[in-house]
């Protein structure tokens, strides 16, 4: 298994931070954030290292929070929105910009790879977490997503039909990930960026 020392750390870590801080349980942080997927966010982020899906591109900061915010949705998606996981701003999350996302943006034509970004990945290099690229694609992701939710939304609204609460870039990402797994075969021409790394 790929990076299994870092995997057996992370999950120590991640252990221990729930025995230290939330009395053994992850509940404890759902109901800290008073239905809020920010604050929840916020609390993971701030708390467990591993979720800290960060890098530096030209000069700023920029954050991905990939599993930390697939965490606080599958919290809301479980809990199916009621209760603890009644998070009203769930809509403030981003698609979770991995490897999956990106390959099928462009098989949908929703987003473009430069010619040599395609023979980068045709020939399998191995992009590092940070990598000017791999923010790139990630990033370029994110807004793409963002854009199709907003455009679904002014569709709707145009119809008269507001959608607000059924169209969200969680939801999109769900949408996308169960697409990219049963066309998995008619995407094999646009090979995915590779990055061995805990954020993914």
């Amino acid at each position: 298994m790929p990076l299994i020392e870092e995997r057996h750390r992370v999950l120590n870590e991640s252990g221990t931070v729930l025995l230290e801080k939330f009395g053994g349980s992850y509940l404890t942080c759902v109901k800290m954030s008073q239905k809020s997927a920010q604050k929840l966010l916020c609390l993971i982020v701030e708390n467990f290292p591993s979720y800290r899906d960060e890098a530096i591109f030209q000069g700023k900061k920029v954050s991905f929070y990939k599993r930390a915010q697939i965490l606080v949705a599958d919290t809301w998606s479980v809990l199916e929105g009621k209760e603890d996981g009644c998070f009203s701003d769930i809509s403030s999350l981003t698609i979770f910009a991995d490897y999956r996302i990106p390959q099928v943006l462009v098989h949908l034509g929703a987003m473009r790879y430069s010619d040599e970004l395609m023979r980068k990945l045709h020939e399998g290099v191995l992009f590092q977490s940070g990598d000017k690229q791999e923010v790139e694609i990630r990033g370029c992701s994110v807004w793409c997503c963002e854009l199709i939710c907003d455009r679904l939304l002014e569709l709707y609204n145009k119809k008269g039909q507001n959608m607000n609460e059924k169209i969200n870039a969680v939801l999109l990402d769900y949408y996308l990930w169960d697409y990219a797994r049963n066309h998995r075969e008619d995407m094999k021409y646009i090979p995915f960026h590779r990055v061995r790394c805990i954020y993914y």
